[in-house]
């Protein structure tokens, strides 16, 4: 597949691909896209007795229970056909998918992170679902800017299941009972994680540092703020922009909250946000960066302990104090697995699911933003997604590279050089410009 047509799938393409459905209806554009007879079929009993096997991600809890046993009713429902559920650890994920792509046992619709679809695509793990987004009616409500990560070449391979951001989880009884007021700048973050640590004790992160799998979720706010960026698209290929002076002042502040600062203990460099969060529920930690669908789980893990009353949500601030830092505009989505044994009854479900009312339901119930527009303006009074919802309005991509998953993820690339940092190993011009050439060489491999 053409790198370069990859790079540049954005809301632009989204648009042209989406407003082909106001000319009139046209030949199918995928395998997994049904007919009008296959839909129709789909509606009645064609399917009973058939199994459809979708990989949900993350730790189910009850919502997501409650959640998932009444869309599968539904869909039982309207097609006849059994679903298995397979709960794939968010961690894990990519290793499962590449086994599935290898080995052929993977599942028939699977969820994804939005910033993943463009690595699937180009390993031709999706199938094209452009047809039924055209078709459909309830996917057509969905603004068409939403629609970038899931449009590759003018095709679709994904439907936006709920969008989101990130913003600080912090415990506000703890605020309460330390005085300390919701940060409005970095030096104020840095304050308020100090006085957590220093009054609950040097085993609680005051500001919990990730350096896991998910790492740059946290890194990135800093980063934008900065002015910084990751890399982009110039000349052709990807140019690397982890040592302009933006990039490095975020790199330095995170690395910094560590190594200077001491919000957060260095015998924890590589915890992700899962492993944040069971220390979170264990009253090991003040503050984190993460999203919604967090709290519920917290509920449960902390037996009772830790409750509504106990936790709250500001947006990450600017460096200055100017509102709230850009975090990653991202988002789940749900897609149809090439290998499907059968993409007709997979596109069914993914319909559904997506559809306005188990769309709408998946993303509130599970701490994401709502992609429909009028279930997303009743979070404007809501204030656990009101700082979601603000912060969602500054919010960034990351690379729109087929190997930034790689990069991200497998490799780790940033997640080392913060390591060498914090260890000592390297200063920080030092990290960067390792971190920075490799960045390229895997951005541009496929080139």
């Amino acid at each position: 597949m053409n790198i370069t047509k990859i790079a540049t799938a954005t809301a632009t393409t989204a648009v042209l691909a989406l407003a082909v459905a106001a000319c009139g209806s046209g030949e199918p554009a995928g395998q997994a896209a049904p007919s009008a007879k296959a839909s129709a079929a789909a509606s009645g009993p064609a399917f009973a007795g058939q199994k459809l096997t979708v990989w949900r991600l993350g730790a189910p809890n009850d919502v997501q229970d409650k959640y998932m046993s009444e869309l599968n009713a539904a869909f039982k429902q309207q097609t006849g056909a059994d679903v298995e559920v397979q709960w794939i650890p968010w961690p894990d994920a990519q290793k499962k998918w590449t086994a599935a792509l290898a080995g052929g046992a993977g599942p028939d619709v699977t969820e994804f992170g939005n910033d993943q679809v463009a690595a699937w695509v180009a390993q031709d793990a999706l199938a094209d679902i452009t047809e039924l987004v055209r078709s459909n009616s309830d996917f057509q409500q969905i603004p068409p800017n939403l629609w970038g990560y899931e449009t590759i070449d003018g095709k679709v391979y994904a439907a936006p299941w709920g969008g989101g951001t990130r913003a600080v989880l912090y415990r506000k009884d703890w605020f309460d009972d330390l005085g300390i007021t919701v940060p409005k700048t970095w030096d104020e973050l840095v304050a308020a994680g100090q006085k957590i640590v220093s009054k609950k004790g040097k085993d609680v992160d005051g500001f919990a540092f990730n350096g896991g799998s998910d790492a740059n979720m946290s890194l990135s706010p800093f980063v934008w703020s900065a002015g910084g960026d990751f890399a982009a698209f110039e000349g052709g290929k990807w140019t690397g922009k982890l040592t302009e002076p933006g990039f490095k002042e975020g790199f330095q502040f995170y690395t910094d909250l560590v190594a200077k600062n001491g919000v957060s203990g260095k015998s924890r460099l590589g915890q992700n946000s899962v492993e944040i969060g069971q220390r979170f529920a264990a009253g090991k930690v003040g503050m984190y960066i993460t999203g919604g669908w967090d709290i519920a789980t917290i509920k449960e893990q902390s037996k009772g302990k830790i409750g509504d009353d106990q936790m709250a949500f500001f947006s990450l601030p600017a460096k200055d104090g100017s509102g709230p830092a850009p975090a990653f505009q991202g988002g789940n989505d749900i897609a149809v697995w090439q290998d499907a044994k059968n993409p007709e009854l997979a596109a069914e479900y993914v319909k559904l699911a997506a559809g306005k009312e188990f769309g709408t339901r998946y993303a509130k119930e599970g701490g994401l933003l709502p992609l429909y527009p009028d279930a997303l303006s009743e979070f404007a009074s809501d204030p656990v997604q009101a700082p979601f919802a603000e912060t969602f309005k500054v919010a960034k991509g990351f690379p729109a590279d087929p190997d930034w998953a790689q990069a991200n993820d497998t490799k780790a690339v940033l997640q080392n050089a913060a390591r060498a940092v914090i260890e000592g190993k390297k200063n920080a011009d030092a990290a960067l410009a390792d971190a920075n050439a490799e960045l390229e060489t895997i951005l541009n491999q496929q080139q």
